[in-house]
Order: structure tokens, then sequence, then C-alpha cells
């Protein structure tokens, strides 16, 4: 099976400094694939390199087997969605939020999908609210419908419980992996979090010093 998203040697140097190096890595269709390391590994930097929020120094991406250089940077964005670890709502209404890709590009506004993937992820009727009156786990979830929108075959997640307590971090991985599996999504997962990523991973891999240590099965990985 050829993978879904490939890295091949990929570096990043900024001002002489590397932040990643040589990280090759194939992450398969509809595989949960879980980034994990310690505090400045290189883990949220290898993300912004996937859908090309910033650029490889050496290396490349594939996306279904193609240079990702061949992609415009829209269509990239669009198969390949991040969500930050900071949301980023505009001020507004969760649906205004929810909407924001369609409406950069000046496409249609698919109302009933956007209520769909509000439902799924626990925010049914939550359309009209203002996003200022959202927990941090409403905001986390509010921007994974964000990206989901916008239809895309790979979905990038950068700590996205990291500021959630307990039972937020709980209903997050419960609803969230549900529909992970639902829409068949490839999905590379950020997590400073080993337990979470024992719960959520397929595989995994071990970022140090911006070059890979280990790379497997989770189990493996992580033991």
């Amino acid at each position: 099976m050829r993978p879904k998203l490939e890295t091949r040697n990929l570096s990043r140097t900024v001002d002489g400094v590397g932040i990643l190096e040589d990280v090759s890595m194939a992450v398969m269709p509809s595989e949960v694939f879980v980034v994990v390391g310690p505090s400045g590994s290189g883990k949220s930097s290898l993300l912004r390199l996937l859908n090309r929020l910033d650029e490889p120094t050496e290396g490349t991406v594939h996306l279904d087997g193609t240079d990702y250089r061949e992609l415009s940077p829209r269509e990239l964005r669009t198969r390949v969605g991040l969500v930050p670890q900071d949301p980023a709502l505009i001020p507004g209404t969760v649906r205004e939020n929810a909407a924001r890709g369609p409406v950069l590009r000046g496409e249609p506004v698919d109302d009933e999908r956007i209520d769909r993937l509000l439902d799924r992820l626990g925010l049914g009727g939550y359309g009209g609210r203002d996003v200022e009156e959202l927990s941090g786990g409403e905001r986390q979830r509010v921007a994974i419908v964000r990206t989901l929108v916008n239809e895309p075959e790979v979905l990038l997640l950068d700590e996205p419980t990291s500021s959630l307590d307990a039972a937020a971090e709980s209903r997050f991985e419960s609803l969230v992996g549900t529909l992970i599996r639902e829409l068949g999504l490839t999905v590379v997962l950020v997590t400073h979090d080993e337990d979470q990523a024992r719960r959520m991973g397929d595989r995994a891999l071990r970022l140090r010093d911006g070059r890979v240590e280990r790379v497997g099965p989770v189990e493996e990985v992580l033991a």
C-alpha cells in the first residue's frame, strides 16, 4: 500500500540553526500517526512543514506519491489541514468560524455539513453562540470543525489537548477519535502526552534534537 503522506530526508535550518534534520517517515491511509518527543525537539516544526506553512531547506513531502511542490498551496492546505495548538478563532459565532475556509475562498458554505460536524463533535446547537463564551475544549473542537469543513484527506493536530483538564481531554479524545474513524481520515498527531499517544495512535515517531530517534508501533517507540 502506498503511503498517504511521506517525508523524504526532510530538513529545515533557520539562521544557521538546525530545526529538523533528515526526517523520513511514511504515514499510511487512515492511520493515526503520533509524533512525540521532548519540548524543542521539532514536533510542531514538522507539522508546519507537512503543509508548507514553512519551507524545507532540504528534502520534500509526498502526498499520494506526488511531490507537494507540484501542488498549489491552496490545494495542499485544503487536502492537508492543520489544527494548531492555539485555535486562533476569529471574533464572532461558532458558525462564522466553521465557515471561514469557504468564505475566504469565495465558495458556497455547506451549512448542513457544518451542522453535522458540530453535532458529531458534541457542539450541536452551538452555531449561533459567540466563541468568547466557549470553554477551551469547545474552542478546540470548533477549530477542528473549521478544518474538516474543507474536507481534508489528512488532518494535522498539534497538541490538541495541552490546555484541557482530564475530563475535557477524555471527551475530546472520544469524540475526535470516533469522527476520525468514521471519516477514514489520515492523522498526524503531535502530543507531549505518551498516554494519549497510546490511546489514539497506531504508529509513532520519536524526535530528539530535530532528528528521528525511533519510529514504529506505538508501544515499541514508547517502551
